[in-house]
Formats: structure tokens, C-alpha cells, sequence
């Protein structure tokens, strides 16, 4: 009911600025994008995993001084998901990828099997 009332209350306001009008329009064309984190517990409320993941884009890109191909990009941001998937699991990356298991969930399952501890 408060993001009714917000969206009204921007949306009917008749603003004057040129910045506000431009920040209703905005909101009006977002309007059905801006909470949908409301409606769904799996989506976050703020994009700080994809800001997160574009630091590390950043800095490869920085540390190959502008000599990557679309490949190499490619390759980077498989293995940057691998990474990014063990550091939200709690694995360590290189023991993971030593390990020859394909599948992290696998690997995350065996990991946690043994260190289980019975109530």
C-alpha cells in the first residue's frame, strides 16, 4: 500500500522544476520495475553483488591494459562467476577448482557433509 501511495503521490504531483519532472518521468517509466524486490524474496532489495562483480571486470580490464579480446572476456567472466558463486558459498576458490569436481553445488554438498554436526 506505501508504494500505491508513493507512485501517486509522484505521479499526480505537479512538479516545476525541470530536475523534478524529469525524475517523475523517470519513476513513471520505471514505475513497475523500481520495487519489484517487494514482491519476490529471491531478488535484493540493492545491486550490490553486480556492483561488486563490475569492480573485478574493472580491474582486469585496468590490468590487462586494454589488450582482451571478446574470448579472453569471456573466459575471465566464466571463471569471475565460479569465483563469485564459491565466495557467497564460503569455498575456497583454488581448492575448489584443484579438486576436479564440475559442479560447485557438489563440491559445496561434500565440503559440509562431514562438518555437520547431529542436535
Amino acid at each position: 500500500m506505501d508504494v500505491k501511495n508513493f507512485f501517486s503521490t509522484i505521479l499526480e504531483t505537479g512538479f516545476t522544476s525541470d530536475l523534478a519532472i524529469q525524475y517523475q518521468k523517470r519513476i513513471r517509466k520505471n514505475r513497475y520495475k523500481l520495487f519489484t524486490f517487494m514482491d519476490y524474496d529471491e531478488i535484493p532489495w540493492n545491486n550490490n553483488n553486480a556492483e561488486h562483480a563490475i569492480k573485478h571486470l574493472a580491474r582486469y580490464r585496468r590490468n590487462v591494459d586494454g589488450l582482451f579480446s571478446a574470448k579472453g572476456i569471456e573466459e575471465y567472466l566464466i571463471l569471475l562467476t565460479i569465483y563469485q558463486t564459491c565466495s557467497y558459498k564460503g569455498l575456497n576458490f583454488l581448492k575448489f577448482l584443484l579438486s576436479g569436481e564440475k559442479s560447485i553445488f557438489r563440491y559445496f554438498n561434500k565440503q559440509y557433509r562431514f562438518k555437520r554436526t547431529l542436535p
